[in-house]
């Protein structure tokens, strides 16, 4: 199964939809600013589905979870934004509470800093921020037989 994840979109929904013509996703995961954006790319992509959580820029959202844990082909995922962990500060929380909910993928944003790394059994993904005008970047996770390999791309 191929995931795309990507973060930070601000408006940007034209860069996603790129994205998602190139890649040819699965699946595609949204890690908050805008969720309006994800919602957008899950009308344009009926076929796709689209997992999301908010942002700090999408206000509360008591009608949506912070942060989503759940299994796709065997691999345990946790996606959140990342600002309820104060990743700009590092990762440390996050990773932390990943474990703490045995996730093999942890993904993050808030940061605009893409980050892909594989820490002790578990890729730690940020897929930086696709609506940046400058140098947008996104994520990719094919997941397989209860593992996951990923890697950053860039528009």
């Amino acid at each position: 199964m191929k995931l795309l994840i990507f973060s930070d979109s601000h408006g940007n929904v034209a860069n996603m939809e790129d994205m998602v013509r190139l890649e040819h996703p699965d699946r595609i995961l949204h890690l908050g600013d805008l969720v309006h954006d994800a919602q957008a790319l899950q009308e344009k992509f009926p076929d796709i589905p689209v997992t999301f959580v908010p942002g700090n820029c999408d206000g509360r959202r008591p009608d949506l979870p912070e942060e989503r844990v759940f299994t796709l082909e065997g691999c345990k995922l946790l996606m959140t934004h990342g600002h309820t962990y104060h990743v700009k500060l590092g990762p440390g929380a996050a990773v932390r509470a990943a474990r703490e909910a045995g996730a093999h993928l942890l993904c993050f944003g808030h940061t605009h800093e893409s980050y892909c790394e594989f820490q002790n059994g578990m890729w730690v993904v940020n897929p930086g921020s696709i609506g940046s005008l400058a140098k947008p970047t996104y994520a990719v996770a094919v997941l397989e037989d209860g593992g996951a390999v990923c890697y950053i791309s860039t528009t």
